[in-house]
């Protein structure tokens, strides 16, 4: 029996020694001494219970102590806390037998022998029984026997699972006789693995053996195809739950893709196929199967595992809890306990990230590798056939099992560029990439950079980036290594994360699913989303070059500065040695360089201002670039995630490319803004052509020019009926809701009379309401009524970016308008109760930051606001504006996951730009205390 207080590692190589700490541990007290201090005399249960309590106690302190203290590596502190936790069980076996049958357990003998009933063995399986354990893991167990157990055997059984559970413990437990285990795992690879890591604890180590030899003669009887096919789909339902990348940035560290359970499949497999405990027992000619792995592979499994492993106990210890997934608000403090810190551009949470990253990539790699070696070696070589086409046979590739593979005569150091070969191949014929293929691919990768220049890896490159289902291949030669070594740049990116809540993926994943969209909208299947986009993606000239430029539009990322303007200088260096004529390679720098000019021009600028039009015409200067860059921000939008792309944000972007077009296409007479006020009022008359003449009159009158410029005659005509309407009534407050399902926006018109913070009020009103502003037109009439515009959306987590349109909520929006205008609602009081962001989202920090612009328009100036958004953000800043003494004309709101970008087109009193320098500094420090959350100078 191993004492409890024993330490770990005793069993282990050399090799897979961890750090010691400098001073020896002096072992923990043996507590099955106190148990039973004299044989046959074991104390009263409350008093076991007391000592039990007092020994898990010491256990769980010096684990977490040695471990926190950097002594230990996860994977080492995983076994310590395994084998003292074997010291407690084992103690805990031994006065449970002294408790139920004291006459027969002295001296530790066997409590059955004097009985009929059948002796049993206590085994550990699952991660127990491997001998890892985390802090908060359960401890599943086994109670084994050679045939049913007897009252007295389940009474111990009962007696110590009681123990157990009121030591606080979670037990999983299963009391089964050899011949149940089998017969239950026949046909149930579930039972299988648990018993395959089996391992044995205390009790008839006879009946463990017997154990043992009949599973490993059951394994060998039902063969390896079964249990890797249960493997494998076990694996795909996983990865389907849990996410099917490892480059999520929020990850589950123990079922995510490259995660523990990958890397203990590979263990099960090697363990069922060949009854290896550890990765080095595959190394050599002489190991089972002929050395399925390299020693520098089997040292990578270590390596990834360990690390996993050290990730795992500290976020453990941080939670408080068995946390397996890694969330925004416990990366940075993972990181740091890790030690990693800011290094150049990079913070510590994004190099921790990054390494997690890498870290689960190597595992999809090394599972790759190791998967189809074993069971090439347990179920003999694939049979290979005769190729149909002869040109596969002459370009070396072969078929096995319907799938493509390197011919066994064409080794690949030979003729490099044979592994671009192959991928065309697959996709030209529709066929998968057999499973050796992948090891190949692997373990050739590194041959790759001997590529650069060459002219037909050049022209199967491209061809296979601009083909057919390019994103599935470009994720294959990503996956394998052959990426980053063929383009050297594209290894900076591989597995950076950015650290907020905007981008669900790593730099180089969120590029691949670019393409993925790009590829969508030429299978035509985004049409009902992005019409436009889908319409004008058939219509490019430089296909190639916008290929190449998704593909490298975030290169430059992760090296401080404006990566679009780096990126642009890295593409004019990559673009030649991937065979691009200087024109395309023009194109493409130049689309690196604008890929955001679209979509920060509809999102952040006001779009009816002609000035922005010209603007942005005067950039792109021609159809095919405009054409290129709509898709291009199209593909980069929609693959942030799920959740950023929504039919305003596509209708924003849909009216800016027309009217931008309209411009190149010669239509740029924008005439006098006096001639264009004069034809907005004209439309309005004649849509209300119904009405009494003095009525239209007297409406025509109100609204000053930029009133009219700000809307379509469809809008004034319903204006002229509201406001008809309010001055015949005599209402003080009228306020309009309609639903405009295309665009998933809410349109509020709120008519009122006007005065300093009218749409702050508002805004506020709106954010208790559980609404989200996305843009607003704001105007004082002349007859000093505001008419104010705002589109809102549902702020709520089941239908964020939906439109706000359930009656009961659009019923209580008007009344919280109503209540705020009127000052009977305590504004920050009511906001401070709204809570909309998950506790995991607060360590992402948005330092504040304040642009003032008085280009980017010629009647207003134009005020950019970056900040943590908020419930009440928008009110805050608007309010600061308004106590500024400005007046706002429209605000364009916008938010990248917990950032918020709000742009406020702005004048003074007097009708004028903000030019006074005085004023600018008082203006921009105001705003800045706005963006500052209400406590957070407090906390500093």
């Amino acid at each position: 029996m191993r004492s409890s207080g024993d330490l770990p590692d005793a069993h282990m190589d050399e090799a897979e020694q961890a750090p010691v700490p400098q001073a020896p541990l002096r072992p923990l007290p043996d507590v099955a001494l106190d148990l039973i201090p004299r044989p046959g005399e074991p104390v009263p249960r409350e008093v076991a219970l007391t000592l039990l309590r007092r020994q898990l106690g010491r256990i769980q302190s010096r684990v977490q102590e040695v471990f926190e203290a950097h002594a230990l590596s996860g994977l080492t502190a995983a076994r310590m806390l395994g084998e003292l936790t074997d010291g407690l069980i084992s103690a805990i076996h031994a006065y449970t037998l002294a408790q139920v049958a004291p006459e027969q357990a002295e001296g530790g003998g066997n409590a059955f022998a004097a009985t009929t009933e059948p002796p049993f063995a206590l085994a550990a399986t699952g991660g127990y029984g491997r001998g890892v354990l985390g802090p908060y893991s359960d401890i599943d167990l086994l109670f084994l026997s050679d045939r049913p157990l007897g009252p007295r055997g389940r009474r111990a059984v009962e007696f110590m699972l009681y123990l157990l559970w009121d030591l606080g413990l979670k037990v999983g437990h299963a009391t089964r006789s050899i011949r149940e285990c089998l017969e239950d795992a026949r046909g149930d690879a579930t039972i299988q693995t648990a018993l395959l890591d089996g391992r044995f604890i205390a009790g008839d180590l006879a009946v463990f053996t017997r154990f043992e030899e009949e599973f490993a003669r059951a394994r060998q009887e039902w063969g390896v195809g079964q249990f890797l096919a249960a493997k494998r789909a076990e694996r795909a339902a996983r990865h389907k739950r849990y996410g099917d990348s490892p480059y999520l940035v929020e990850p589950h560290l123990k079922e995510g893709r490259g995660g523990l359970r990958d890397v203990q499949t590979m263990y099960w497999l090697a363990r069922y196929a060949f009854g290896a405990r550890r990765m080095p027992e595959l190394v050599g000619p002489d190991s089972p199967g002929g050395g399925l792995l390299t020693a520098r592979e089997a040292r990578a499994f270590r390596r990834a595992w360990d690390f996993l492993w050290t990730v795992r106990f500290h976020l453990h210890y941080v939670t408080g809890r068995a946390e397996e997934r890694l969330t925004f608000d416990l990366q940075p403090v993972v990181g740091a306990r890790m030690g990693y810190t800011r290094h150049g551009k990079q913070d510590g949470v994004e190099r921790f990230m990054k390494h997690l990253f890498l870290t689960a990539r190597d595992v999809v790699r090394l599972s790759r590798l190791l998967e189809p070696a074993i069971e090439r070696a347990t179920l003999g070589l694939p049979a290979l056939s005769r190729a149909a086409d002869p040109t596969l046979t002459a370009a070396g590739i072969a078929v096995a099992d319907g799938k493509l593979l390197f011919a066994p005569d064409r080794p690949v150091e030979r003729d490099p560029v044979i592994m671009l070969r192959l991928i065309r191949a697959a996709r030209d014929r529709g066929m998968e990439l057999h499973p050796l293929a992948h090891r190949a691919l692997i373990r050739s990768a590194h041959l790759a950079q001997a590529l650069r220049g060459q002219d037909e890896a050049n022209t199967l490159f491209l061809d296979i980036l601009t083909g057919r289902d390019s994103a599935r291949w470009i994720r294959v030669l990503n996956e394998v290594g052959f990426l980053s070594r063929f383009i050297p740049d594209w290894a900076r990116i591989v597995g950076l994360m950015q650290f907020d809540t905007y981008h669900v993926f790593t730099v180089e994943e969120h590029t691949i699913e670019a393409i993925e969209v790009l590829n969508q909208l030429e299978r035509g299947e985004l049409e009902e989303a992005v019409p436009v986009a889908s319409e004008v993606v058939g219509q490019l000239h430089s296909r190639r070059a916008l290929y190449v430029a998704v593909l490298l539009h975030d290169i430059a990322k992760g090296r401080g500065g404006d990566h679009s303007e780096l990126g642009a200088g890295i593409a004019q260096e990559i673009c030649p040695r991937l065979g691009l004529s200087p024109e395309e390679t023009e194109t493409v720098s130049w689309l690196v360089l604008n890929h955001l000019l679209v979509s920060q021009t509809a999102f952040k600028r006001d779009i009816d201002d002609p000035k922005t039009i010209l603007d942005i015409a005067e950039v792109v200067q021609s159809p095919e670039r405009l054409r290129l860059l709509l898709v291009l921000t199209v593909a980069d939008m929609r693959a942030v995630g799920p959740k950023v792309w929504n039919a305003w944000k596509a209708t924003l972007l849909r009216e800016l490319y027309w009217r931008v077009a309209e411009v190149l296409a010669g239509g740029l007479s924008v005439p006098e803004r006096d001639v264009r006020v004069a034809r907005a009022k004209q439309a309005a008359a004649a849509m209300l052509a119904d009405q009494p003449r003095a009525g239209v009159e007297h409406f025509l009158s109100l609204g000053y020019p930029g009133y009219w410029l700000s809307f379509d005659p469809e809008s004034h005509a319903r204006h002229a009926a509201m406001i008809r309407e309010a001055e015949a009534t005599g209402a003080p407050l009228t306020i309009s809701t309609r639903v405009l399902e295309a665009r998933a926006v809410t349109e509020v018109t709120v008519y009122c009379s006007d005065h300093p913070g009218v749409f702050s009020r508002i805004a506020g009103a709106l954010a208790v309401a559980g609404a989200t502003i996305v843009d607003a037109r704001i105007h004082t009439m002349t007859n000093g009524m505001a008419l104010d515009t705002l589109w809102v959306q549902d702020a709520q987590a089941h239908n964020v970016g939906g439109a706000f349109e359930a009656g009961h909520k659009l019923a209580k929006l008007s009344v919280l308008i109503e209540q705020a205008l009127s000052g009977r609602l305590n504004l920050p009081q009511e906001i401070r109760k709204v809570r909309r962001e998950p506790a995991r989202l607060r360590a992402v920090q948005v330092p504040g930051r304040v642009v003032i612009d008085n280009f980017a328009s010629n009647t207003h100036t134009v005020i950019e606001l970056n900040g943590r958004d908020r419930p009440g953000l928008l009110h805050d800043v608007t309010a600061a504006i308004s106590e500024q003494g400005l007046q706002i004309a429209s605000a364009h709101i916008t938010t990248y996951g917990v950032r918020a970008v709000d742009v406020f087109y702005v004048k003074d009193v007097f009708g004028l730009k903000i030019e006074n320098e005085r004023k600018l500094a008082g203006l921009r420090a105001a705003l800045l205390a706005a963006l500052t959350p209400p406590g957070a100078e407090d906390a500093n």
